[in-house]
């Protein structure tokens, strides 16, 4: 496990300024739309306009272009240079947004303490640490930047030489975050300092405990093989090992300091640095504070350009904001040989999934099964592409040799895909016995309580155990929208068509987009003699990109009902 998924669960920030008001004298003509040129470019606040659709449209590149633009034409100096400042940060151009960080009086609060934090790390990743230092004891920047500044704080007295300053661990009152990547920074500075009894003393701490462990095994190992103490190192990777067997970090470090190969080398100040960056913008990504992490995520890759787990958090937060081009361009930095390389490249066919070019992303991900054989999620996303692609059967055979190996201590995950595959593939027995299996394992879990209670309900078996099963799951997730209409659907084979109703409108509320919550709505408004209703919900579904069973379905019973109550008379509402 990264130290990037272990931190994904923190507490909640305010986001980045919001936009401010446009200036009086300016009068808006319209709705601004970044996908059409509803403004001026030729004047500063047209040239403002398109920057700020698309800033909110994920394109930081194009918004700071714009800004930039606008700061030359000029009117409103303040509010182009805060927006401009923010572009520039969001797109990793550091330097730039460094020396456009706002310091008048009169700039928004919330941007000039993000610009201090800006400007500190500029100045460590240029090597003026003392300036560095100088700025976050003369401006420290406020909420919510607190975690980064107590955590820069050590590393920018090390950049600026004072070696007292440098080893005193941050704190922050009730910080857990602070405390932990405090003592982790302290004993990586004792280590440069030679003080390897109170370095070993930190790094020992930070492994003794089962909540951090996982996060600083491979910091103490590395410090172990520095020491030339490799049975240590390789006895604390086979304790770690045995908690997450496959984990790529660990395997590729056990190797290593058991063939006493080099050790990885002790992180420079910038690469310390940057390391508190990524946990606190794990932080933030882990409450969908975007704008934040991004924004830490670019300071921590301008002190340290080669942290691969960086890139990667940078790809996912882009692909959030439906810009998987760059999340393509961010997992790009990834090389092979990296533990993260396969995740990465598993990422980039998913982004050209997004993006529509499938054979792309099939390309991608077979390529990225043949250069890492061993690795399981590197199988298990190309698998889960086959599905989506409805290559059911090809998926099936790349999760067949997975699920076989894992025999002993099964993974009720790997069950659950190749059932939803073998399912589509028309293979229902085997894609039973699956969802069974995996049902012992995990006998509570709301994903697959309703996937066999569904199946069994459409094919019109066990039904009484299926409405328990699905009764269980919406209990569990009562505001999904898939699980209730499995609940309404479960009534309506039993013939409570009242309720069927009442369940099936609540399903649509929540999934108005899926066309079988809508078929299943117009047919159960069918069976309570509600045919104008029914033919609509019908209809609706031809609306809604249906599969080619769903489209002909519809069609059917748009032209003859369900033949219980004989054909219905035309309705207009379904054809409005």
């Amino acid at each position: 496990m990264t130290r990037i998924q272990v931190l994904l669960a923190c507490v909640s920030v305010s986001a980045l300024a919001a936009c401010s008001t446009a200036p009086s004298q300016i009068t808006m003509r319209g709705p601004v739309n970044a996908s059409s040129a509803m403004f001026d470019t030729r004047t500063s606040y047209g040239q403002f306009l398109a920057g700020q659709a698309a800033l909110r449209d994920g394109k930081s590149k194009e918004a700071a272009g714009y800004f930039g633009t606008a700061a030359v034409l000029g009117d409103d100096p303040g509010l182009i240079q805060e927006r401009s400042f923010t572009a520039l940060l969001l797109a990793g151009e550091i330097s730039r947004a460094a020396a456009a960080a706002p310091t008048d009086p009169d700039a928004t609060e919330a941007v000039k303490r993000l610009g201090v934090l800006t400007r500190v790390v500029e100045s460590i990743a240029i090597g003026k640490g003392k300036d560095a230092q100088a700025l976050l004891k003369a401006e420290p920047p406020g909420f919510p930047h607190q975690q980064a500044a107590a955590l820069l704080a050590p590393w920018a007295a090390a950049a600026a030489g004072d070696r007292e300053g440098a080893i005193v661990q941050p704190t922050l009152r009730n910080d857990k975050l602070v405390q932990f990547f405090g003592q982790q920074g302290q004993a990586r500075l004792f280590e440069r300092a030679k003080r390897y009894d109170e370095a070993e003393t930190d790094y020992k701490a930070l492994t003794a405990s089962a909540a951090t462990a996982s996060i600083f095994t491979l910091d103490y190992g590395g410090f172990l093989e520095r020491r030339k103490r490799h049975a240590d190192a390789v006895a604390l990777y086979d304790t770690a090992l045995r908690a997450a067997p496959a984990d790529q970090g660990l395997l590729k470090a056990r190797a290593r300091a058991a063939a006493k190969g080099a050790p990885p080398p002790l992180p420079t100040v910038r690469q310390g640095a940057a390391e508190g960056l990524v946990a606190c913008a794990a932080t933030f990504a882990g409450e969908r504070q975007t704008q934040f992490a991004l924004a830490y995520l670019r300071l921590a890759l301008r002190l340290d350009p080669a942290r691969d787990e960086a890139w990667v958090l940078v790809g996912d937060l882009l692909n959030q904001n439906q810009d998987p081009q760059g999340a393509i361009e961010a997992y790009a930095h990834v090389a092979p040989g990296s533990p993260h390389y396969a995740s990465a490249q598993s990422k980039t066919a998913w982004a050209w999934n997004d993006i529509g070019d499938k054979a792309k992303a099939l390309e991608v991900a077979r390529a990225t099964a043949i250069a890492v054989p061993n690795d399981r999620d590197a199988a298990v996303a190309l698998a889960d592409l086959l599905r989506a692609g409805g290559q059911w059967n090809e998926s099936v055979a790349v999760l067949d040799p997975i699920i076989a190996r894992e025999s002993a201590s099964p993974d009720w995950r790997l069950l659950y895909l190749r059932a939803v595959a073998l399912e589509q593939a028309k293979r229902w027995p085997e894609a039973e016995r699956d969802l069974q299996a995996a049902l012992k394992i995990n006998p509570d879990e709301p994903e697959l309580l309703n996937f066999l209670g569904y199946s069994w309900i459409d094919r019109n078996e066990h039904l009484a155990d299926a409405m328990g099963m699905v009764q269980k799951a919406v209990a569990a997730r009562p505001q999904s929208g898939a699980m209730l209409d499995s609940l309404g659907w479960a009534y309506y084979r039993l013939g409570d068509y009242k309720t069927a109703v009442e369940k099936l409108e609540a399903a649509v509320e929540m999934e108005p987009g899926d066309p079988d919550v809508n078929g299943h709505l117009g047919d159960a408004y069918w069976k309570v003699g509600r045919a104008t209703e029914a033919r609509f919900q019908w209809q609706r579904v031809l609306s809604l990109e249906p599969d080619d069973k769903q489209k002909a379905e519809a069609e059917a019973k748009l032209k003859d009902g369900l033949g219980v109550m004989g054909a219905a008379t035309k309705s207009t509402v379904a054809h409005n």
